[in-house]
C-alpha cells in the first residue's frame, strides 16, 4: 500500500472520527437536557441486569426465531469487528494482512470463523428483510413505522448484506492472487465460504483481480466507518446505548410508581411529618409532570434514543390491541424526535404533549406495564406517559371527568369509591347475618 493510500486512509479515519464525536456530543447534550435522576444505588444488581439483558439478550428469547437470528447478527457484529482491527492497522501501516505471518494456521481458522459469521449475518439480514417487506409482520407495518422508520430499518439490513458480501469477495480475490504469487499477498490458507466464489473470479486477469480486492477492502472499511456514523442518526443506536440503558434500569417492582419527591415533601410538611431533609426544603416546583421533552428525566430521554423500534411493546399493549391510539413505541419515537428538534434549536412554539403526543393516547394507557415487560432492553414508556398525565391533571385540570371524581374520592374518602371511610367495613355485617 502506497503512502498516498495511507494518507487517504488516515483522512477517512479522521473525517469519520470527527462526525462520530460531533454526533455523540450532540446526543449527550440532548440527553442531559432532561431533569436529574439519581440511579447510582445497588451497582451489583445493575451490572447483573446489564449482563443478562444487554450482553446475554435474556429478554429477546421470548420470540425464539427472531431472537436466534438477531443473536447471529449480534455475535457477528462483535466478531467481525475484531477483523476490522487488522484493517485499521493495515491501513495506517501500509501492510496487508499483518497478522497472517505471525498466527499461521490460527489465522486461517479465525478467518474461516469470521466468514461463517459473515454468512450467518447475511442470511439473517435477508430473513429480516423478508419479514418486513414480504411477510409484513404486523408490528413492522403500523402507522408510526411509515416513511423514514421503515426505510431506516431496510437500509441498515441492506448495508450489512453489502458489507458481508464485500468481505467474501475480497477474501476470494485475495486467495486467487496468493495462488498466482502476486507480490504483497501473504499466504493465508484456504477460506471455506469465499472459496465458493473462486471459480467465478478466477476468470479475471491479475490486474482486474487486484482492483476487485482493493475496492472490496476499501468498501468494507469505509462502510464500517460510515455505518458507525450513520447508526448515531438511526434506531440502531441501541447497538451502543442498550448497555448503559440496561445498567440504569428501574430496579423497583414493575407496579411501583415513582412519586414526585417535591409533592411528597410538601404533603409531609403540611401534615407535620419529618421530611428527608427538613433543613433544606426542595426548590420551588416550576412544573408538575411533563409537557415537553425537557420536563422528563435524562433516563427517559436516553431511553428514547435507545429504542429499537421493534414494536414488541406496542404488540403487547392491551390498549393498542383493542384499537386505541396508544402505541408505546410511538411514545418513545416522538420523544426522541422532539428532543432532537429542541437540540437543533427548532420548534420553540411546539411541545411534546399536544404537537407530538395527544391526550387521547396517554389516557388510553392502563398502567399495566406490559410494554416495559416486553421491551428487550428495559425501556419504560410508562414513565413518560405518567409524567404527561400528571401535567394534564395537576397543571391543566384536564383529566377526564370520571378520573376527577376518582381523585376527589381518594382525597376525601381515601378510596376511589364515594363512601365514608367509616362505612368501609359494612360489608362484613351482611356476612354476619347469614
Amino acid at each position: 500500500m502506497s503512502w498516498i493510500s495511507q494518507l487517504f486512509f488516515l483522512l477517512v479515519l479522521a473525517v469519520a472520527g470527527y462526525f462520530l464525536s460531533k454526533r455523540i456530543i450532540r446526543i449527550r447534550k440532548n440527553i442531559l437536557m432532561g431533569k436529574d435522576l439519581n440511579l447510582s444505588e445497588d451497582s451489583a444488581a445493575r451490572w447483573k441486569t446489564m449482563l443478562l439483558v444487554a450482553f446475554g439478550q435474556g429478554k429477546m428469547f421470548k420470540k425464539p426465531i427472531p431472537a436466534f437470528l438477531h443473536l447471529l447478527i449480534y455475535v457477528g457484529f462483535l466478531v467481525i469487528n475484531i477483523e476490522v482491527l487488522e484493517f485499521v492497522i493495515d491501513g495506517l501501516a501500509g501492510t496487508h494482512r499483518i497478522f497472517a505471518p505471525f498466527l499461521g494456521d490460527l489465522y486461517t481458522a479465525a478467518l474461516n470463523f469470521f466468514e461463517f459469521m459473515s454468512v450467518a449475518v447475511l442470511f439473517s439480514c435477508v430473513v429480516f428483510l423478508i419479514r418486513r417487506n414480504i411477510l409484513k409482520v404486523k408490528r413492522f407495518v403500523q402507522p408510526e413505522m411509515k416513511g423514514w422508520p421503515a426505510m431506516d430499518a431496510n437500509l441498515i439490513l441492506i448495508i450489512e448484506i453489502a458489507l458481508m458480501a464485500a468481505i467474501l469477495k475480497m477474501n476470494a480475490a485475495d486467495q486467487i492472487l496468493q495462488s498466482r504469487g502476486v507480490e504483497g499477498y501473504t499466504l493465508t490458507g484456504s477460506f471455506f465460504f469465499s472459496s465458493m466464489l473462486i471459480p467465478i473470479l478466477s476468470q479475471f486477469d491479475t490486474s482486474l483481480l487486484i482492483l476487485v480486492e482493493r475496492i472490496s477492502w476499501w468498501f468494507h472499511i469505509i462502510g464500517i466507518l460510515g455505518f458507525a456514523v450513520y447508526v448515531t442518526h438511526s434506531k440502531h443506536l441501541h447497538i451502543f446505548l442498550a448497555f448503559p440503558n440496561t445498567y440504569f434500569s428501574n430496579l423497583n417492582p414493575k407496579g411501583k410508581i415513582r412519586n414526585m419527591d417535591e409533592v411528597t415533601n410538601e404533603v409531609k410538611m403540611m401534615l407535620g411529618m419529618t421530611t428527608a431533609d427538613a433543613n433544606n426544603p426542595p426548590a420551588e416546583i416550576s412544573r408538575f409532570g411533563a409537557k415537553d421533552a425537557t420536563d422528563l428525566t435524562w433516563k427517559s430521554l436516553m431511553e428514547s434514543y435507545t429504542c429499537t423500534e421493534c414494536g414488541r411493546c406496542t404488540s403487547e399493549c392491551p390498549a393498542n390491541q383493542t384499537g386505541k391510539l396508544l402505541s408505546p413505541r410511538k411514545i418513545m419515537m416522538d420523544t426522541r424526535d422532539r428532543i432532537e428538534e429542541i437540540g437543533n434549536g427548532q420548534g420553540e412554539e411546539k411541545s411534546l404533549l399536544g404537537d407530538y403526543i395527544t391526550k387521547e393516547e396517554i389516557n388510553a394507557c392502563t398502567s399495566c406495564n406490559a410494554c416495559t415487560e416486553a421491551c428487550p432492553i428495559n425501556i419504560d414508556p410508562l414513565s413518560i406517559i405518567l409524567e404527561m398525565r400528571r401535567y394534564v391533571s395537576m397543571e391543566e385540570s384536564g383529566s377526564p371527568t370520571s378520573w376527577n371524581s376518582m381523585f376527589s374520592n381518594i382525597e376525601t374518602n381515601f378510596a376511589p369509591w364515594k363512601f365514608a371511610p367509616t362505612d368501609r367495613s359494612n360489608w362484613k355485617n351482611e356476612l354476619n347475618k347469614q
